[in-house]
């Protein structure tokens, strides 16, 4: 049984260190890039890997959805076992992938694919065993955490601590994925799949981006609330509904998620057992991640090839969900909505009455057709 990693970047050069360092065998490398030092590991073709019969797991660590799609079901159909870190192809192919898996007696594992080095999804797995979760939530994406921490720790702008972000390699050159809350949306959507047993897509997750945030609104929040903000993901369960989304959410300081600085993450899930538990570490990184890449390849080594698969589609209503929400526009609201409003140089800072999640941000989708500037925030109480 050895392993074949697809992908030579930051999180497949990672795995790769820690299985060899380990005494595990990696037979080969699928790069289209040239490498020192790994021989004829490294090969271009992925019938080299397919073809193999030595090569029992396959670790994909491409990224996006092509060729990282055909790469895995390919591995899939060939009777290989799939590990994975690409939080865009778990959550676009979630079921598709799954069903592969079981058609060809092998197994999927994506740990890694939110939480990056935290052991989040592996233990969220085991939470479902003989606990019913309710709700998971956290603080999913290090670039967003940096650039907040960054605005609220040193009083800066975001278009400053952006640009530090991806100086430091915490945020892409297209920052959309992170900014815009897809990544996070991704996650929110695995993680909120394996709590609630049940298959919950990107599309279903509403989301309110933090790219509009400034500096006007953390001190405003800080002077007028006593409050932070940081950027969450919410899966909630609500009887035999799910509401999920994702927004800039603003905390009382003894809050826990509003102590995670810099680039760390912290996700949480709540059991009607077990209560409360948060798991807290890097989120992303050579090492964090590569490290549960190489974990779940490790899983199945040893024998661990069970699959946990919901068979069911979600029945999401984000709109039980119900809210506060900060809201700073040059626009109004709709009166009924309105708890108290403050105009500071013909700009509307507003705090609403509680609003279904659903229903809030089809009220802003209308706000942001005529205040592309306009930025909320849910208030978690």
């Amino acid at each position: 049984m050895r392993i074949a990693i697809l992908g030579f970047g930051v999180v497949g050069s990672g795995a790769y260190e820690i299985l060899t360092h380990y005494g595990y065998d990696v037979k080969k490398i699928l790069d289209i890039r040239q490498h020192e030092g790994l021989g004829d590991k490294l090969t271009s073709n992925f019938d080299d890997i397919l073809n193999d019969k030595e090569i029992t797991v396959v670790a994909e660590a491409i990224g996006g959805l092509e060729p990282a799609h055909t790469f895995v079901v390919k591995a899939l159909k060939a009777g290989k076992h799939v590990v994975s870190s690409n939080k865009h192809l778990i959550c676009t192919y979630y079921d598709e992938l799954h069903r592969l898996a079981i058609e060809n007696g092998v197994t999927i594992k994506f740990t890694s694919s939110a939480g990056g080095g935290i052991p989040w999804l592996y233990n969220l797995k085991r939470g479902t065993r003989c606990d019913e979760i309710t709700k998971v939530m956290g603080i999913m994406n290090g670039t967003t955490n940096f650039i907040l921490d960054a605005m609220i720790t040193d009083s800066r702008d975001f278009d400053e601590v952006l640009k530090e972000a991806q100086a430091l390699g915490y945020a892409e050159a297209n920052p959309s994925a992170d900014i815009d809350g897809l990544d996070t949306a991704r996650k929110t959507a695995i993680s909120s799949s394996i709590a609630f047993d049940t298959i919950i897509k990107e599309e279903d997750v509403n989301v309110f981006g933090l790219r509009n945030i400034k500096k006007a609104d953390i001190d405003y929040i800080k002077s007028k609330l006593n409050k932070t903000v940081r950027y969450l993901g919410f899966g909630i369960k609500n009887n035999d509904t799910v509401s999920v989304f994702v927004e800039p959410t603003v905390l009382g300081y003894d809050q826990l998620e509003a102590n995670v600085f810099k680039n760390f993450n912290m996700i949480t899930l709540f059991g009607e057992g077990v209560g409360r538990l948060s798991f807290y570490g890097q989120g992303a990184g050579k090492y964090p991640t590569g490290n549960s890449l190489a974990q779940d390849a490790i899983d199945i080594l040893k024998g661990d090839t069970a699959l946990v698969y919901p068979t069911k589609e979600a029945n999401i209503d984000n709109g039980v969900c119900k809210r506060k929400y900060y809201v700073r526009s040059t626009e109004d609201l709709p009166c009924d909505i309105i708890d108290s409003k403050e105009v500071i140089d013909g700009v509307n800072y507003i705090l609403t009455k509680k609003i279904g999640v659903k229903d809030i941000h089809s009220i802003a989708n209308e706000i942001f057709a005529k205040d592309k500037c306009a930025f909320f925030a849910g208030i978690e109480e």
